[in-house]
């Protein structure tokens, strides 16, 4: 005989996964009229523009820094192509990271639910993305920077026993805070007409994966078992302090000629560029702390990172 409890459980069961149909039904309508070819939609072709950025610089790292005083026009704008090849292949590591946690995800779901064939849909979206950056670097002619060996291969076991909600939490991460970013580029003139055209595709697609993860994180802490919500805070916190690490590749520094220490060193002490993440993770750290992800020692954590005051 079933329980009043029970039968409780089971109503909000059913709930949350009748809200998650709907959530993925109403993006997959979006994604039916809001998708892009970036091979067709872009003039790869089209010669760099002279004068033009490849990144704003008031993102860019070394922003209102001594260093960045001393530099001269033509090497700040060096600073911006290598900058904007580093964020492109720390998004697409970061890119193929989630298609296999959202593979993992999907992999004992019902498989003709609008909850997997969304998810699929993702995948196929940052596929497009991962090659989209990958030509914008080129087209930059600037080089691949990976993360350090020790957060590569940190990310191997994260792919592999990362829960629900640490992998949707790890998402929001990479996602927001770069769309951020693109959503103050893709409309600045300043910039190359190829990197504006690549952020104005990302911010538009982005949009329904923020809002995918951020429901889905949001039923899975209600849901999840308390170990699993607490693995989840500290996670996200020791996430978010890798990801502020491995932002800027500091090589950029020396391909740009500058001293790599006193880069590193002039950037952690810049008051702008911890206003500009912490800007860029507001509305992220607005929402964890609603669900209740930034408790404890995951808020610790995110201080820790510069990523939140």
């Amino acid at each position: 005989m079933t329980t009043v409890t029970e039968r409780d459980a089971l109503r909000d069961a059913l709930g949350l996964l009748r809200d998650r149909e709907q959530v993925a039904e109403r993006l997959l309508e979006s994604s039916a009229k809001h998708s892009f070819d970036p091979d067709k939609e872009l003039d790869w072709d089209a010669p760099a523009e002279d004068g033009k950025w490849f990144w704003p610089p008031e993102l860019l790292s070394l922003y209102d820094t001594p260093l960045w005083r001393k530099m001269s026009e033509e090497q700040r704008m060096d600073l911006a192509r290598h900058e904007a090849a580093s964020l492109a292949s720390l998004g697409i590591w970061f890119e193929i990271i989630l298609m296999q946690l959202l593979v993992r995800h999907i992999y004992d779901k019902s498989l003709t639910s609008s909850h997997v064939r969304y998810a699929l849909t993702e995948i196929a979206d940052e596929c497009r993305h991962s090659m989209m950056f990958a030509r914008m670097i080129k087209k930059g002619g600037a080089p691949t920077y990976r993360v350090p060996r020790i957060y590569h291969n940190l990310a191997r076991v994260l792919k592999t026993v990362s829960t629900t909600p640490g992998s949707f939490a790890a998402t929001l991460l990479g996602e927001e805070i770069l769309d951020w970013m693109q959503r103050l580029t893709f409309p600045d003139e300043r910039v190359q007409t190829i990197v504006r055209g690549v952020t104005r595709i990302h911010v538009v697609e982005e949009a329904r994966h923020v809002r995918y993860a951020r429901e889905e994180l949001r039923r899975q802490m209600v849901s999840a078992p308390r170990w699993e919500r607490e693995l989840t805070r500290v996670s996200c916190g020791e996430a978010a302090r890798v990801f502020a690490t491995c932002f800027v590749n500091p090589q950029v520094y020396e391909n740009v000629g500058l001293d790599r220490r006193e880069a590193v060193a002039q950037v952690k002490a810049s008051g702008h560029r911890r206003e500009v993440m912490q800007s860029g993770a507001g509305r992220l750290t607005e929402f964890l702390d609603d669900i209740g992800v930034l408790n404890g020692v995951s808020r610790r954590l995110w201080k820790s990172s510069g990523l939140l005051a």
